[in-house]
């Protein structure tokens, strides 16, 4: 009878020993299985952090950094007191040029403005009348009072129709040519 009981212990033991070396290894696969899940998280938390960064530079190229109130008129290179040349590049625009290409903000719209905004300055506003989108354009030109803009079209003809003058609120993006 102690040789069965002997047995019986012997028996549990071994069973105990497997069971605890089971469970031991179903928790080191859970360990590893984490550790795998933390390191693709960090993966995808970087790729998040990324697209995240880039929304935030995008959105500061495009936050107002003061805004203003003033009249929009337009004009053309071609109006009798115009030289037909922008005051900040002496660029010609007697071509019909209304655009320039901007190395941060591309092709936008070309602006005349008081001396209160620096020359390379980009400002944002809303034309109906012209697009249903926000205008982004640079200041390139000289000559408007206050905080009045002019916006620069192919023609008088075409400044008088399309724009006339209208009071906007408008951002500015950038003061000057450095973006600050």
């Amino acid at each position: 009878m102690k040789n069965i009981f002997r047995v019986l212990r012997y028996i549990i033991e071994c069973v105990v020993i497997i069971f605890v070396v089971f469970m031991a290894n179903i928790s080191t696969s859970q360990e590893i299985t984490t550790v795998s899940n933390q390191a693709s998280n960090r993966v995808i938390n970087l790729t998040t952090m990324a697209m995240k960064l880039e929304s935030d530079i995008k959105n500061d190229l495009y936050s107002a950094k003061d805004t203003y109130t003033g009249d929009l008129t337009g004009y053309g290179a071609d109006c009798p007191l115009c030289g037909g040349h922008l005051g900040c590049t002496g660029q010609d625009v007697r071509d019909g040029t209304t655009t320039y290409n901007d190395p941060v903000y591309g092709n936008v719209r070309i602006v005349a403005s008081s001396k209160s905004l620096a020359c390379g300055s980009i400002v944002r506003f809303q034309l109906d009348k012209l697009s249903n989108e926000p205008i982004v354009a640079i200041v390139l030109d000289r000559g408007v009072g206050g905080q009045d803009l002019d916006l620069l079209m192919p023609s008088e003809a075409e400044a008088s129709s399309k724009v006339g003058r209208t009071t906007i609120s408008y951002d500015v993006l950038r003061f000057g040519w450095t973006k600050d």
